[in-house]
Formats: structure tokens, C-alpha cells, sequence
């Protein structure tokens, strides 16, 4: 009889493991600002309601938006890990503006839908002081400051200076693990490069070199200079000289090889 009890107790928990569904949770207003990174908290759960190899589909972003993990399907569309959840940031770049409707789904992979929800990304206005900013500085805004997290956009000192300094280089050398995960972001700055989406990519590329990764800086000054955009074909893209030097010059100071050349090219330009 203890046999048939435990028995009857095995089978009512598989049961109630298989009936459990999904849940999906995210905030119903996501409040961000232009050229920053905010915090995109997803959850799924409970864990033994979610099948294995499940992920997260997120539609709607704004085309110049980027998520910090997962990949880009389509335009405004990334696939991401369920592990990558819990440090998920939504990526925006300088003008960003405006309201949009978002859609988180977890599917199985074999593409059924598990969980469906909405959220509404709300990006507010650049405020008057860092408006009064921009217009005092006849030169196009610097993607310094974009990914430092929560703050808005600030121009440097050096970045109002027509000849200012270069960024200064990180204080120690790039660890492995920071190395692998720079690398990784520099894939997916390519990815977003090839799909014609370079305010996307720049955030990458930046990030990757605040790591202290120099491919990051020379990929992320290839994306101001006239040459290398041509050479990409990249159409409808602004060159910018002086922030393309600015980030030759960290590349440099990072160890990159073939950046004097470019330099050259620019001064002759």
C-alpha cells in the first residue's frame, strides 16, 4: 500500500509538472532616454514549466536600437538565451525618441509559441540642458558616453575641443575573459554592420573597446571614416573625420597594427 502511495504521489507531481505553462513577465512601460542603456528585465518561469532549448523573441524595438545579448533576426527583431535574461539592457543611440510597442515571446525550438507579452518602450526627450549642449557644439555628438549605464548623453571635455586629446587607454591589460566576451561584441557589431544598421554597431564596437579590445576602436573608427566606408559600402552614412581620429588614436594606444596609415589618409583627406 506505501508502494501504491508513493506511487500515486510520483504520478500527480509528473502530472502537475506537465499541465504547469510558462509564464512570461516584463514590465508594462520600459522609461529610457536616448544614447543610454536600460535595464530590459525579462522573466520566465517556473523552470520546470519551461522546456529545454526554449528562448526569447523580441519584437518592435526601434530599427537603431540593440539589445546588450542575443542576435538580430530582422530589423527591430532579436532572438536571445534564457540565460541572458537577467542581464539584458535595451541599447539606444543619440535622437532616439518616441513611444513603441514591444512583444516578448518564448517559443520552443521548434517555433511553437509558449508565452506571449507586450510592453511599451517609452523614450523620453533629450532634456533642455543636454539639448543647450549640442547646440553650443557646432560637431556631432561623441558615442562616448553612450553605454555607461543609466546616465545620459555628456560630451566629454576633449570631445569640444577640435584637436582634444584622445581617450585615454584602460589602466590595465584586457583579461581573457574580458578579451572573449569584447570578441563577441564585435560580432555582433559586424552583424548589425551588415544589415546596414551602423548606429547598432557602434554601440558594440564601442563597448568592445571600452574593454580595452582594439579591433573594437579601429572597427569603431572605420565607421566615421569616408575611405573604410566606401570600401563597406556603406551609403547614406556621415563621415566624421575628427571622431574617426579620435578612435584610430585609441586604437593605437591599444596596439593595433595599420592604424598610422589610415591616420595619414585622414590628414590628407
Amino acid at each position: 500500500m506505501a508502494a501504491a502511495l508513493v506511487g500515486g504521489l510520483g504520478l500527480a507531481q509528473a502530472w502537475a509538472q506537465a499541465s504547469a505553462r510558462p509564464v512570461l513577465t516584463v514590465a508594462a512601460t520600459i522609461a529610457a532616454e536616448p544614447a543610454s542603456q536600460t535595464a530590459f528585465a525579462i522573466r520566465v518561469g517556473p523552470p520546470e514549466a519551461v522546456p529545454h532549448n526554449a528562448f526569447v523573441r523580441v519584437r518592435g524595438l526601434p530599427p537603431a536600437a540593440a539589445l546588450s545579448d542575443g542576435h538580430s533576426i530582422a530589423p527591430g527583431v532579436w532572438a536571445v538565451s534564457l540565460v541572458a535574461l537577467p542581464e539584458l539592457k535595451i541599447l539606444l543611440p543619440p535622437g532616439a525618441a518616441g513611444r513603441s510597442e514591444i512583444v516578448v515571446t518564448l517559443v520552443a525550438v521548434d517555433g511553437s509559441v509558449l508565452a506571449e507579452t507586450k510592453a511599451t518602450l517609452a523614450i523620453a526627450a533629450a532634456r533642455q540642458s543636454e539639448r543647450s549642449q549640442v547646440r553650443r557644439d557646432s560637431s556631432p555628438p561623441t558615442t562616448a558616453s553612450i553605454l555607461r549605464a543609466g546616465a545620459p548623453l555628456q560630451m566629454p571635455p576633449e570631445a569640444a575641443e577640435p584637436n582634444g586629446p584622445a581617450p585615454k587607454p584602460s589602466p590595465q591589460a584586457i583579461t581573457p575573459q574580458d578579451r572573449e566576451r569584447a570578441l563577441r561584441l564585435i560580432k555582433k557589431g559586424d552583424a548589425q554592420l551588415e544589415d546596414g544598421n551602423v548606429a547598432a554597431a557602434r554601440l558594440f564596437y564601442e563597448r568592445a573597446a571600452d574593454a580595452g579590445l582594439a579591433q573594437g576602436a579601429m572597427a569603431l573608427a572605420a565607421t566615421f571614416d569616408a575611405a573604410e566606408l566606401a570600401r563597406l559600402k556603406l551609403r547614406g552614412v556621415r563621415p566624421d573625420p575628427k571622431e574617426a581620429r579620435r578612435w584610430y588614436e585609441r586604437a593605437r594606444q591599444l596596439g593595433a597594427s595599420g592604424v598610422e596609415e589610415r591616420l595619414r589618409r585622414l590628414g590628407a583627406s
